[in-house]
């Protein structure tokens, strides 16, 4: 006799009628809890550390099913969040928590350019590497973006989205002009300077708490046409060694006036560290500036001209994190953590003694160092969301488990990271990355967004007012004080 699968009835899930009808009865287009391999049509977890299960995930195929969808799942009570490429730390993109309403925008693939003003409409559900291939093939165009290229625009560039280019040309969310944007009370409306332009700030930064972005009109720039890429592997064999080529690349990043058109970051791990970045220039522009600013490290790297504009965002770090960890869902922590100004030396001397001592509780830990400023810097701290306009370095601190769930023992050994530099810097306020998802960082709103909260508060009150879009760290309505 034969087992049958025992499931839950997805039909009586509220809302289950509205949410089929807003995809134009499309079951393909809807996947229910409780539905014959529900979990073969939905969105795999990113971080297996943080298991979540939606009610149902949407795959809408324009802006009115979004719309759609939002208003059937606050009449019925749920929270919703949209998933782009689904790279949310928290699993966020899946709601963050069990029970929400997930808004997948894979079809939302709309590109175009006006030959003219060579402004872009691109759909939030692009991936990074469809954008960069998509601008560059209609006329060598190019935007500031991550270099992870499966990483979707809908999250990355209403974050912030920082990579190689945005010491010259800023943010992503900087190259936003306009955005077609769907509200909590399902309306569609258009942000932009001219027309809500509260909403147009509160989505450069912040807009998985205020609403769905389902296309972005974007600034694009003449693509560069050459470039040097370095990379300097180094075993250095003592904790001075290794805290003495931080100071000397912290200097060089620190420097006053340095060229924009210099990218760099540093990468510690286990058994040594990575040092490397992109140059937009020529090879003898390279040689003079490496000659000129004593850069570190120079006797030991390689060096590749570039002149295909598709292969300069790479980044070396990532590509060492990817052959680690194998590019699959793995369980993991990560943190991250803001500066205006250079880590003390004393601090530097702690943190490598830190690491070589610390208890780890897995192999697999990397910490990078990333040069910011520049054009990020120009654009004031109340002009967008985003809120870390002063930060000229960033640290992004991973520790993977590629066996289980990731221990405590770890998760300490990232927090003592932060409070070994934070000692060294006191009175010093550190901000954190909204794009690096940290689910155990206290005050966490605060650290996101700064001084642009209470801005955030004031827009969510007026236009999602029964806190629809939601996470578990998503900016709140505050009730009225007395």
């Amino acid at each position: 006799m034969g087992c049958a699968l025992k499931m839950g009835n997805a039909h009586s899930i509220p809302g289950h009628d509205c949410l089929l009808a807003a995809v134009g009865q499309n079951s393909s287009l809807v996947a229910f809890q409780g539905d014959p391999f529900f979990t073969l049509r939905t969105p795999p977890v990113y971080n297996l550390d943080r298991p979540v299960t939606p009610i149902a995930v949407t795959f809408p195929e324009n802006s009115e099913q979004v719309a759609s969808i939002v208003q059937c799942a606050a009449t019925n009570g749920y929270k919703v969040q949209a998933r782009s490429g689904g790279h949310s730390y928290g699993n966020y993109g899946l709601g963050g928590v069990d029970g929400a309403v997930v808004v997948d925008l894979k079809n939302l693939q709309d590109f175009s350019i006006d030959p003219f003003t060579q402004i872009a409409t691109v759909g939030s559900g692009t991936l990074l590497g469809d954008l960069h291939s998509r601008l560059y093939n209609a006329g060598h165009r190019a935007v500031a973006h991550g270099a992870c290229l499966n990483v979707g625009m809908g999250g990355h560039f209403t974050i912030g989205g920082l990579g190689a280019m945005s010491r010259q040309w800023g943010m992503a969310l900087d190259h936003i002009r306009e955005a077609e944007v769907v509200l909590a009370n399902g309306t569609i409306v258009n942000a932009s300077s001219s027309h809500n332009q509260d909403v147009l700030f509160a989505i450069k930064g912040a807009a998985a708490s205020l609403g769905i972005v389902t296309k972005f009109k974007l600034h694009t720039h003449a693509a560069p046409t050459h470039a040097v890429q370095y990379s300097y592997t180094l075993n250095l064999g003592t904790t001075a060694q290794r805290a003495q080529l931080f100071k000397d690349w912290q200097r060089f990043i620190f420097t006053k006036n340095l060229t924009r058109r210099v990218s760099s970051e540093l990468l510690v791990f286990e058994s040594g560290i990575l040092l490397s970045g992109t140059f937009f220039g020529s090879a003898s522009e390279w040689k003079s500036f490496e000659k000129e600013m004593n850069f570190p490290a120079t006797d030991n790297g390689t060096v590749i001209v570039l002149t295909d504009w598709l292969g300069m965002i790479t980044s070396q770090a990532e590509d060492f994190i990817y052959q680690v960890v194998g590019g699959i869902p793995t369980s993991f922590y990560a943190k991250s953590m803001s500066f205006t100004d250079p880590i003390p030396n004393d601090g530097i001397d702690s943190l490598f003694k830190y690491l070589d001592s610390a208890t780890k509780g897995t192999p697999t830990w990397f910490i990078i160092f990333d040069l910011e400023a520049g054009a990020t810097n120009d654009v004031p701290v109340n002009a967008t969301a985003y809120a870390h306009r002063e930060t000229i370095m960033w640290m992004q601190s991973y520790a993977v488990n590629l066996l289980g769930p990731v221990s405590q023992t770890t998760k300490e050994f990232l927090k003592g990271t932060n409070d070994v530099v934070s000692t060294s810097q006191p009175g010093v306020s550190h901000g954190a990355y909204p794009g690096y998802v940290d689910p155990l960082l206290e005050n966490a709103q605060e650290a996101y967004w700064g001084s642009n909260l209470p801005r955030l508060q004031s827009v969510k009150a007026q236009i999602d007012p029964s806190d629809v879009f939601h996470n578990p760290q998503s900016v709140l309505v505050v009730p009225d004080q007395p």
